[in-house]
């Protein structure tokens, strides 16, 4: 079977535009690791497992990047370089002290989540529930998904969308580019108005109101 972005009873399994920012607001509301972890998770598109694989010797905050080993290959030792805006670093050196741990050799190669999976994965689930998201998207991959999706929405090239979220093949990046976006529905709401009644009282004309209306009304009286 072809792999979708909708599950086996057709709902979709990426968060919208506005979930993300629902649980972008969460991660920042609950603060701590739990908030940098989810924050992270958001604005990199990477697995959980890669996340929680981040140590602060590969955050490259000069060069505005966060390094993650591409945990899904076979081969180990796989990196890719993901942008990340500068309220990931603020917020990694106010709870996780990275700046300090640089300096340690063996601090540095810490990692900064030292949870396991599955706890990880409650985390993510917790925050999505207090941001009220529901349904299939409600889980990590759901982010993931949301960031391929965002980042065709927003026009940027599938070999660097490739890049970022670490595919081998560019044919898995392409997925991405099936949910309908904000310029799709822009096209469609063209065929929608040569069909929908004008809404400006003014302009409607007895022909929009129901057929049973019509014929029910009565002969105006003679003058």
């Amino acid at each position: 079977m072809t792999w979708s972005l909708l599950d086996e009873r057709g709902q979709r399994k990426y968060l919208v535009r506005s979930e993300r920012a629902a649980f972008v607001r969460e991660a920042e509301e609950i603060g701590g690791a739990v908030g940098t972890f989810c924050l992270t998770l958001a604005f990199t598109g990477a697995r959980i497992s890669e996340v929680l694989a981040l140590s602060a010797e590969r955050i490259d905050e000069v060069g505005g990047v966060l390094i993650l080993e591409t945990l899904k290959r076979r081969a180990r030792g796989v990196y890719r370089m993901v942008p990340v805006p500068p309220l990931i670093f603020e917020r990694l050196e106010v709870v996780h002290g990275f700046h300090a741990a640089q300096k340690d050799a063996a601090l540095s190669t810490n990692r900064l989540w030292p949870w396991s999976r599955p706890t990880a994965w409650k985390h993510v689930k917790d925050v999505m529930a207090a941001g009220g998201i529901s349904g299939s998207a409600a889980k990590p991959k759901g982010l993931r998904h949301a960031f391929g999706v965002g980042a065709v929405q927003n026009r940027i090239a599938l070999s660097l969308i490739q890049k970022w979220l670490g595919h081998a093949r560019i044919d898995t990046t392409a997925h991405y580019t099936t949910p309908v976006g904000d310029e799709e529905r822009a096209l469609a709401k063209l065929v929608w108005d040569d069909l929908l009644p004008a809404t400006n009282p003014s302009r409607l004309s007895s022909s929009h109101a129901p057929k049973n209306q019509r014929l029910n009304r009565k002969p105006r009286s003679a003058a």
